[in-house]
């Protein structure tokens, strides 16, 4: 089955939803907060906001760098837990070690997406690698479904 219409000029195609009379545009600015405690990197994040908790599933939405760390001023977050969601780390620039629970340890490098999920328990650390001299990255949380909460944890790299 295709996802994509691969037409060069497809028919339009109306889907009969009522105008909406009034469109809302939120624009929400992140704010920066420190990864790990007040001597760690700090990141800027977008969700959670005070008047806005989420965005449809996405309940945490942080960006950090482009950060030179030269000199051990990386990403050291201690192991913590998460239950019932799901983590989406993308790393732009730099290498961190993912270890966890599961028994997973893991190297997330450029251009590779890392999916946690938490489910019904996880305790996992993340640690910028003593070679790594720029770090930037993402990180978006994802609240899963009442259903999936308690699913079984997971980790996709």
């Amino acid at each position: 089955m295709a996802v994509s219409n691969t037409e060069v000029a497809p028919d339009e195609v109306a889907c009969g939803a009522e105008p909406l009379a009034t469109v809302s545009t939120d624009v929400l600015h992140p704010r920066e907060v420190p990864l790990g405690g007040p001597r760690a990197i700090r990141v800027r994040r977008t969700l959670p906001q005070r008047d806005r908790s989420m965005v449809g599933a996405w309940c945490f939405a942080d960006h950090y760098g482009p950060h030179d760390v030269t000199g051990g001023s990386g990403m050291d977050v201690p192991p913590h837990p998460h239950t019932g969601l799901q983590t989406v780390s993308w790393l732009f620039a730099g290498e961190i070690e993912h270890r966890d629970s599961g028994g997973v340890h893991a190297m997330v490098r450029p251009g590779e997406l890392n999916l946690m999920t938490a489910g019904s328990g996880i305790c996992h650390s993340e640690v910028s690698t003593p070679d790594t001299t720029m770090l930037h990255g993402a990180q978006l949380w994802v609240a899963l479904p009442d259903a999936d909460r308690d699913t079984a944890r997971d980790f996709a790299h």
